[in-house]
């Protein structure tokens, strides 16, 4: 599992074939604040929907900071996730370094 930036997150959303962005946030969380065409499923109901995903997809998680974010990328690396990123410093980077209109909270 890799750490990724915000900006090469971007980068990676301008390729044909971008990753999915997997939200693991609250549901309050996420009408605050999030990141188009991304993925929500709660960190405790990954387990439980872990069928939603595809292990031969590359995902990029993320959550408000990066700590959450980060347990559920290495759960999903042990779990036969090929390519797993994990959003260094979540949504609040990606609203200060990438896109300023993302509020933060």
């Amino acid at each position: 599992m890799k750490q990724i930036r915000p900006q090469e997150l971007s980068a990676l959303l301008s390729q044909a074939a971008p990753p999915v962005v997997l939200d693991v946030r609250e549901p309050w969380e996420i009408a605050t604040a999030s990141l188009t065409g991304s993925v929500a499923i709660p960190m405790h109901e990954i387990t439980t929907r872990l069928s939603e995903l595809s292990t031969a997809q590359p995902i990029v998680c993320l959550c408000h900071h990066g700590m959450r974010s980060l347990q559920v990328a290495m759960f999903l690396e042990r779990n036969g996730f090929e390519t797993v990123y994990n959003l260094a410093g979540g949504i609040n980077a990606w609203s200060l370094d990438v896109d300023p209109t993302v509020p933060t909270y």
